[in-house]
């Protein structure tokens, strides 16, 4: 058997016992999920009107849910960081090491696993967007795919990062705490209010962060509103921490003992 074949076959069965593991304890997925849609029915019920500036609550709506799509794969991934530190310290990975298997499919399998949880996750929050209201009545066929692929994209680039995170901690609680920026970003950046609602000094910040250009880009896609330089900034941004989470975690993987 070839090496890509060996690879591909590993990390098929790697995917595999992520997804089990996933579906036979969902509640911390469910948990992660709650953020996103907790927020999403706070801003629109209880503060849409306000948030609004007179536009009225559906408008937000619409203004308010790409950023609340992305903040969903910032959830999804912190479980993943979870994940790989439970399988760093509870000795699965040193007993993988020991049999003869493709090296760099335990990460794989973790990335791709997390990678499809994101997606299913972004369906659901997106589903209860639809159900309060959230329409997207201008975006052409080519627009969805694009918008598809941008969160495909984005969520590529969160889990490796997740997954680097996960390496470097000693156990699950530090895992999910070192990537708590993940959930904590997009409350830094435009999906709640614009850019130019913010103080003078942090709007660049908040305006250059990753997920600032990858909301303007999805609200741009689906709603028709001027992309402008964000969506170079979304690729640029989503290839960057897709490369360096990956050299981290090979170098991280790597370096322990075999």
């Amino acid at each position: 058997m070839s090496s890509l074949s060996l690879a591909v076959r590993d990390s098929s069965t790697m995917l595999r016992r992520n997804l089990l593991h996933a579906r036979r304890y969902p509640s911390l997925t469910l948990n992660l999920l709650l953020t996103p849609v907790m927020l999403l029915l706070l801003f629109v019920y209880i503060f849409g009107d306000a948030m609004s500036g007179g536009a009225g609550r559906s408008a937000y709506i619409a203004y308010i849910a790409p950023g609340i799509l992305l903040m969903t794969i910032g959830s999804t991934v912190v479980g993943t960081a979870v994940s790989v530190s439970n399988d760093m310290t509870e000795g699965i990975i040193a007993r993988f090491r020991t049999m003869a298997i493709h090296r760099g499919s335990v990460l794989i399998g973790h990335v791709v696993g997390s990678v499809l949880q994101s997606v299913a996750s972004v369906v659901l929050v997106g589903a209860v967007a639809v159900a309060i209201g959230f329409r997207s009545t201008n975006a052409t066929a080519l627009e969805w795919l694009a918008a598809f692929g941008l969160l495909v994209l984005f969520a590529l680039a969160l889990t490796w990062i997740a997954v680097g995170m996960g390496l470097i901690s000693p156990n699950a609680e530090a895992a999910s705490n070192n990537a708590m920026p993940l959930i904590l970003l997009p409350l830094l950046s435009s999906a709640f209010v614009p850019i130019n609602a913010m103080p003078g000094w942090f709007q660049p910040i908040a305006e250059y962060q990753p997920f600032t250009p990858a909301i303007e880009t999805l609200r741009g896609l689906l709603l028709g509103t001027e992309i402008g330089h964000n969506g170079w900034l979304a690729i640029v941004w989503c290839l960057g921490l897709a490369v360096l989470g990956y050299f981290w975690s090979a170098s991280k993987f790597n370096s322990d003992p075999k």
